[in-house]
């Protein structure tokens, strides 16, 4: 019986450290999704540094509305967040994420951003 007390109390305790940083993590990627809808790129790249993240780091596991980061850009008209985004990753990872084709299929084929894409694509 003091076993399972002691299990208990230990759980518990441990619930109250994890729950924090799971918090922590769900606010930054929120904050991170409201600057990319801003299109806020000082702001996202501070965010960023101050967090020592790396975008290519995080990048597939944040993703806003349902959508990547870049497709959330394209939605919002986030040109110059997009841009940033965009020459943070690889270009293999660019010219293989579907982002093209996605904009052509939503109706976002005159944005800015896919010029973008297509010249980091592209090197």
């Amino acid at each position: 019986m003091k076993f399972k007390f002691v299990a208990l109390i230990a759980a518990a305790v441990a619930a109250q450290f994890v729950a924090p940083v799971a918090s922590a993590n769900d606010q930054l990627a929120q904050s991170i999704c409201a600057y990319v809808a801003d299109n806020n790129k000082n702001n996202l790249r501070k965010t960023l540094s101050d967090n020592r993240m790396r975008l290519k780091a995080v990048y597939d596991g944040i993703s806003c509305d349902g959508l990547p980061l870049v497709r959330f850009a394209i939605k919002n008209n986030a040109a110059d967040t997009a841009e940033f985004i965009i020459k943070q990753l690889p270009s293999s990872q660019v010219a293989q994420s579907g982002d093209i084709e996605w904009a052509n299929s939503n109706g976002f084929a005159a944005s800015p951003i896919l010029e973008v894409i297509k010249s980091r694509s592209a090197s």
